[in-house]
């Protein structure tokens, strides 16, 4: 699964243990009722997040994660976690169809013409 949006917040890693780390990023989708998401990089999948910025538009490829909880009462609870596996810049001209179909015309319409750039 994908899902796209506008960089929020992004966490220092938190090793969490000798074995395991984490870090998150928050974006806010751009949907007609956006959702802020709340998204973990874990393990060797922190470093993914250096180099982006709160405000730039990302692409991020995510599972969903859930699991299971005893207490110590006996009640069970379930819990579900967001995790990255890759992020990269969102690609305006991929998301926006028209855009696409506009460029895809201008340069079919370029190569087929006979006014060579060279």
């Amino acid at each position: 699964m994908e899902v796209t949006g506008k960089v929020v917040m992004i966490t220092e890693k938190n090793q969490i243990s000798e074995k395991f780390a984490k870090r998150e990023i928050v974006i806010e989708t751009s949907e007609d009722y956006p959702q802020m998401l709340n998204i973990q990089f874990v393990q060797d999948k922190c470093e993914s997040l250096d180099g982006f910025m709160e405000g730039e538009d990302v692409k991020i490829g995510i599972n969903l994660r859930g699991r299971a909880w005893t207490s110590p009462s006996g009640e069970v609870k379930y819990f579900n976690t967001i995790q990255g596996w890759y992020i990269e810049q969102a690609n305006e001209l991929a998301e926006d169809p028209t855009i696409k179909k506009e460029y895809e015309q201008v340069t079919k319409s370029h190569i087929e013409s006979d006014d060579v750039p060279f």
